[in-house]
């Protein structure tokens, strides 16, 4: 199975970590880590992991890494089990 894209509109320093909900065409999201050092990208990533319950490993940021817009790729899962597994984690 190929890897399917997922958009991202992040809000850095929040007081949570948490999916927030649909934004558009893109799954926006609170983390509390600093837009510093990679340090946000991390915690994105480690919150859509625990969200999908996959490995960190088949979650890649391919577009964004400075921007609150991001595009992530997400290894072994299609485009209807990713909204499936996230609308149950909200």
């Amino acid at each position: 199975m190929s890897a399917t894209r997922l958009r991202l509109r992040v809000s850095p320093k929040a007081s949570s970590n948490r999916l927030v909900g649909w934004h558009g065409e893109a799954l926006k999201l609170r983390v509390t880590a600093a837009p510093e050092r990679g340090k946000a990208n991390d915690a994105v990533i480690g919150l859509l992991a625990e969200a999908l319950d996959v490995p960190r490993q088949s979650i890649t940021l391919v577009h964004g890494e400075t921007a609150q817009d991001k595009i992530v790729e997400i290894a072994a899962l299609d485009d209807g089990e990713i909204k499936r597994r996230i609308t149950a984690w909200l």
